[in-house]
């Protein structure tokens, strides 16, 4: 076979979807996961103006969901090249207001979600010889503003189980990169779960006001993914407050961090 073969989870919308056509874009054939078939559906016609697709209902709560997409693909693509494990939702809010239910949700989503992700295809991996598992997490896995302790958390755990995978599936010629994004204009903000109006409405503000879109992002990313790159940062200003963070003592990055959160406060407060 000669094209290259992809499966994008939370793949009908936002950034899976642009990575899904930017993917098919260049040839790849491109299977694509997500619990909205509505959606599933918009997105697999679209995709097939342009290459071989395919579209499951995967929920990735459910380990079995992502082996009946192994399983397929291994029967009638035989196997998979790239797998990235894209779908999550938001959330915000403070610690003593977010609730546990919610913390709950989110980590079966955003952690557990890629875990089995990342189980399931590093066994088709290891079995056909070759693989590159492709982890979307968040600038917010690498700093923490305040008021995003839980959504910080489970990105983190993204960065962390992704640095881990590099080392472990090695030996197997598996590839591992993890997609650590700022803000960019998606429909993220749709699945936000906030404790209060305020936090609910500045998630929103800041994705609906970015200045990138999914398919700028889908570029720069697929674009790493082509280098096999480790840690891909699409935005140029991710980078640098990353770099900022490893670089400075914590106390001073810290001070820095609070005079830009004071900031945007007296901006939002002015707002009201």
């Amino acid at each position: 076979m000669s094209a290259k073969r992809v499966f994008i989870t939370g793949g009908a919308s936002g950034l899976g979807r642009a990575l899904a056509n930017r993917f098919a874009d260049a040839g790849y054939w491109v299977c694509i996961g997500d619990v909205d078939d509505g959606r599933g559906a918009e997105a697999l016609a679209e995709l097939q103006a342009k290459t071989t697709a395919h579209y499951c209902n995967c929920d990735v709560t459910k380990e079995s969901a992502l082996q009946t997409v192994a399983d397929w693909l291994l029967s009638e693509w035989g196997g998979v090249d790239v797998v990235v494990n894209n779908a999550g939702v938001a959330s915000a809010g403070g610690i003593t207001e977010f609730p546990l239910s919610d913390w709950e949700w989110i980590v079966d989503i955003n952690v557990l979600g890629v875990v089995r992700g990342c189980k399931v295809f590093a066994t088709l991996m290891k079995e056909q010889g070759s693989g590159h598992l492709v982890n979307i997490a968040s600038l917010a896995g690498l700093i923490s503003p305040p008021k995003m302790a839980s959504y910080c958390a489970t990105k983190a755990a993204v960065v962390a189980i992704s640095e881990v995978l590099t080392l472990e599936l090695d030996p197997d010629n598996i590839a591992v990169s993890v997609v650590c994004p700022s803000f960019f204009r998606t429909n993220l903000a749709e699945s936000v779960r906030a404790s209060d109006p305020d936090s609910q409405a500045a998630t929103q503000r800041l994705v609906n006001k970015a200045k990138l879109g999914a398919d700028e992002i889908a570029g720069r990313v697929f674009k790493s993914i082509e280098k096999r790159e480790f840690y891909i940062l699409p935005h140029p200003e991710g980078r640098k407050i990353w770099r900022l963070k490893r670089w400075l003592p914590f106390p001073q990055f810290r001070a820095m961090m609070l005079k830009q959160t004071n900031r945007m406060m007296s901006k939002r407060n002015a707002r009201k």
